[in-house]
């Protein structure tokens, strides 16, 4: 048996990939981020991870103001390196358009983004990613992880202008109620019933 030859955008080009490359390069792996100039493939999900991002996405969606619009695995352009896909996002609503093709949005337009911890990204989504929001500016950056049992743990932060990094703001367990970026009140025991 022989392998495959590798497709030429398997190897950077000096300097990395840029994030315009992303919607340039054919046949990416579905849900391909750029970090640090390099390109990141995601793994297949698993249960707990899309059974949550579906109760936050369907609870944020339910609260989200005419202003805000929330996204689900849409890339955000933090700069020419990085391009992260976050697994729920709230952009505001101009930002977004009725183009079929949009593939992502930027991060001066994101007013919160949430990353669920999976086992083979607790490194990106608990280090590298939360700096790089913090740095682009984005406000409100949540991460979600899983309780001992099967129910999520949301970890709230919010970026301080001061020193320009996240500060926790909360850590909510069975309910998740806020007032900022807006009023919010999700019902984290709703997963059981998923």
């Amino acid at each position: 048996m022989t392998a495959e030859p590798l497709p030429a955008w398997a190897f950077p080009p000096p300097g990395g990939f840029t994030a315009d490359d992303l919607d340039r390069i054919p046949d990416l792996p579905p849900h391909t981020e750029l970090i640090d100039g390099s390109l990141v493939f995601v793994s297949p999900q698993k249960s707990f991870h899309s059974l949550a991002m579906y109760l936050l996405e369907k609870g944020l969606r339910a609260s989200v103001p005419e202003t805000l619009r929330v996204r689900r695995e849409m890339t955000i352009t933090l700069d020419s390196g990085n391009r992260p896909e976050p697994d729920i996002s709230v952009v505001r609503a101009e930002a977004t358009t009725a183009d079929a093709h949009e593939t992502g949005y930027k991060a001066v337009d994101t007013v919160l983004a949430v990353e669920v911890v999976s086992p083979e990204s607790q490194l990106r989504d608990r280090k590298r990613k939360p700096q790089l929001y913090a740095e682009a500016g984005i406000q409100h950056f949540w991460l979600i992880e899983k309780d001992a049992g099967s129910r999520p743990v949301v970890h709230v932060y919010e970026l301080d202008s001061v020193t320009g990094c996240y500060v926790p703001s909360g850590i909510h367990h069975d309910r998740l109620k806020l007032t900022v970026p807006f009023d919010i009140d999700i019902d984290l025991t709703e997963i059981d019933r998923l």
